[in-house]
């Protein structure tokens, strides 16, 4: 005859209870062995753009400090969101990342339908940065000023390129728009890149530049017309801002910051925290996110005191809500909310 064999109450606590440490012990161990193996940044954009120049930096600030392999995994498409969507299936191990602009959180639900929700399916772990806007045209654009683009763009059919649908070069363009009662034609491109690259041929009139077409400003094979920020770019102090050109309204600055997937060890987040700091800080990385004096000028130097906008926390693509309000009317999407990422870096909400 089979019996069954019943545990008294306290056994099966004490069972429990060592359930429990060998639990705690494994994560522990696993904090403390990590990493052991190369570490992976997911960018939803094209090489060269820069999303993808800001996580590349990181990533060599990374490999230095950790002492293992951080390697860039491109995946464009969708603003962003197939890369997040690809890090937030991921195992939650601290070996895949998301680098990308806050616009991934705050405007992509509003403009796709997506499964993916980065504030409820990703842990922000690091504010990494923040980039001003250009507005820059083709060669043979004869618009020497915004007040002669603004004519060309009445009098005729221009168009402007984007990184794409959502991201913050688009809005910015929106927001030229807006604030100059024009009808551009929007041409959205799979990231920055390959945009600046049919601006440079000629393809398209016009675009909002993050920042990677420094090099072709400098060589005269674009022309920078003016500074889609509140404020001068210290690369380039002699060109005005869209508002000192009659055009108040255009302005639209990119932050930038760095996800988890959920349930990835708190140990693991808040050293990955440190070491972000630690990347952003250090010398090499400063000297090349700082303007040089004129004759030294850095020739990919595009994302602005990386270090200081890491300390000072960062939330939307532009932290003012009723510019977010105006770029929402603008690409059709109601307003976009908090940004938990921008809430975790500076300990309250923007």
């Amino acid at each position: 005859m089979k019996t069954t064999r019943h545990f008294p109450l306290r056994r099966k606590l004490g069972m429990a209870a060592l359930c429990m440490l060998g639990l705690g012990a494994s994560l522990s161990s696993h904090a403390q062995a990590w990493p052991a193996k190369p570490i992976r940044i997911v960018v939803g954009f094209a090489p060269g753009g820069t999303t993808d120049m800001m996580a590349r930096l990181v990533a060599q600030g990374l490999t230095e400090s950790l002492g293992q392999s951080v390697v860039v995994d491109n995946k464009p498409g969708a603003s962003g969101n197939i890369a997040a969507a690809e890090v937030a299936r991921a195992t939650p191990d601290g070996y895949t990342l998301l680098i990308a602009p806050t616009s991934v959180e705050t405007v992509n639900p509003h403009l796709f339908k997506s499964s993916i929700l980065p504030s409820r399916d990703l842990t922000p772990v690091a504010g990494v940065g923040k980039s001003q806007m250009y507005l820059v045209t083709k060669p043979q654009s004869t618009a020497k000023d915004v007040r002669e683009l603004v004519a060309q763009a009445k009098a005729s059919k221009l168009s402007y390129a984007s990184a794409g649908a959502g991201t913050p070069p688009h809005l910015a363009c929106e927001l030229f728009k807006q604030a100059t009662g024009t009808d551009i034609l929007h041409v959205p491109y799979r990231g920055a890149a390959p945009a600046l690259q049919d601006v440079l041929s000629g393809q398209a009139d016009m675009v909002c530049d993050p920042g990677i077409a420094f090099p072709h400003i400098r060589t005269g094979k674009v022309k920078l017309l003016a500074v889609v920020s509140e404020k001068r770019s210290p690369f380039f102090p002699d060109v005005p801002t869209v508002a000192e050109q009659g055009f108040k309204g255009a302005n639209l600055d990119i932050w930038f910051g760095m996800w988890t997937p959920n349930n990835t060890p708190a140990d693991v987040t808040a050293r990955l925290s440190r070491e972000v700091a630690k990347a952003l800080a250090s010398p090499t990385l400063k000297a090349r996110s700082r303007p040089r004096r004129r004759k030294r000028r850095a020739r990919h130097g595009r994302i602005q005191d990386l270090a200081g906008q890491r300390r000072q926390g960062f939330g939307h693509a532009d932290p003012r809500p009723e510019n977010h309000r105006r770029v929402s009317r603008s690409a059709q999407c109601p307003s976009p909310p908090s940004c938990s990422l921008a809430m975790a870096v500076s300990g309250s909400s923007p």
